[in-house]
């Protein structure tokens, strides 16, 4: 299958590598606006024996899917920008795989929807978090009615000040580029929510706040400096990204800086930041059922909890990343039953190995199906609609942002 990448930034190299492991597939095509980025990813090729692709400009993506007779695009580019390419493919005849969030506003995400429904195409959306077999099996219980039915979710995000950090440092700061982390970062978790209890989002109150990050906040962390690279005063700092010390992001951003003065080293507490990093959300399902969700990018470690409230009892998942992981059924009148499964602490819990399998090879999901195009949007409305009741102080209802 002659395949294109679109965006050959970090995350696309889970799809480079994956698919120059698998003959069914050539990746023919790069599309990005740095040929540096791109060059890259053909190294990536050809390290596994695979031809090096062509290279091209996203202003010529339609002549690209011509000329080279794409039969498979997968997205990996900018948020706000992938819903040009997957229109785009899909009227051209291609399949297409987008990496989440599907986009980053309502009008993008109709027009997708849209696209989807005249051209009869296909367009799977990596919710990768599916795959992890921890979540599996939480879903499996919950489906298997381990607790009856499902009348409240309490779901904590946390991201700690490396990782969380990293979102304030690149292009996901800017609130156009990314929609925020209630678009960019929980449209997995909200995905997750809805497939666990078979529910859909109704509407949706929600608070957020830039709290840690960005300028003016008195916690004595912040340094004065635009970008880490080349600067004394991010030497000594912490949240600083000194890119030169590896060699991944050294290759992928900093020698390709002359071609479009992107820099992925941007002081976390400087000047630019327009998305939050803390935020409350209260969500109502179609079921009856509700959700508290909060998600905090400043905190000491990462993990996230999950506690369900059911007819018959309650289920709680605790992770830790890296170290910790349980599942606990409590029943009531019954003592605690533990049911955590192994798995990976790479790879997104091994779920992006899983993702992969499930996008190119119709493997057997175990229980976990790729999502398409209706069920990325669900993921999305959420946080759409949490961003919008963050501007106006008032709960939202999923119709008025996004009819489905």
């Amino acid at each position: 299958m002659r395949t294109a990448i679109v965006g050959t930034g970090h995350r696309a190299q889970l799809f480079t590598e994956g698919l120059a492991k698998r003959d069914a597939y050539e990746v023919v095509a790069f599309c990005d606006p740095n040929s540096v980025r791109m060059a890259f990813h053909n190294r990536m090729l050809l390290a596994a024996g695979r031809r090096t692709a062509h290279l091209w400009p996203p202003a010529r993506f339609e002549e690209m899917l011509r000329v080279e007779r794409i039969e498979l695009v997968v997205v990996a580019s900018v948020d706000a920008t992938h819903d040009l390419y997957i229109n785009a493919a899909l009227r051209a005849g291609a399949r297409v795989i987008c990496e989440k969030p599907m986009t980053t506003d309502a009008v993008k995400a109709r027009s997708i929807l849209d696209t989807v429904e005249e051209t009869g195409g296909t367009l799977s959306v990596a919710y990768n978090y599916r795959f992890n077999p921890v979540h599996r099996r939480v879903r499996e219980l919950l489906a298997g009615g381990a607790i009856g039915s499902v009348h409240s979710v309490h779901f904590e995000w946390l991201l700690d000040v490396s990782h969380g950090a990293d979102y304030f440092r690149r292009w996901h700061r800017d609130k156009a580029n990314s929609g925020g982390l209630m678009v960019h970062k929980a449209s997995h978790h909200f995905d997750l929510v809805n497939w666990w209890i078979g529910a859909e989002p109704q509407t949706v109150y929600a608070q957020g706040q830039l709290a840690f990050y960005g300028p003016g906040h008195e916690h004595g962390y912040a340094r004065e400096y635009a970008r880490a690279h080349g600067s004394g005063a991010a030497a000594d700092d912490p949240f600083a990204l000194q890119m030169a010390e590896n060699a991944t992001m050294r290759e992928l951003y900093l020698d390709a800086e002359g071609e479009d003065g992107y820099h992925r080293d941007q002081n976390v507490f400087g000047a630019g930041v327009s998305i939050e990093d803390d935020m409350a959300v209260l969500v109502g399902y179609d079921t009856g059922a509700t959700m508290t969700y909060h998600l905090t990018a400043y905190a000491p470690y990462e993990g996230y909890r999950v506690m369900f409230n059911g007819s018959a009892g309650r289920l709680e998942l605790n992770v830790e990343e890296s170290t910790f992981t349980g599942i606990t059924l409590r029943p009531f009148w019954s003592p605690p039953v533990d049911h955590t499964v192994d798995h990976d602490h790479e790879g997104h819990g091994g779920a992006d190995p899983r993702v992969l399998a499930a996008l190119l090879d119709d493997e057997p999901t175990e229980g976990a199906e790729v999502a398409d195009a209706r069920q990325a949007a669900l993921a999305l409305v959420t946080g759409l609609a949490a961003n919008r009741s963050f501007e106006t102080g008032l709960p939202v209802r999923t119709a008025d942002v996004l009819r489905l």
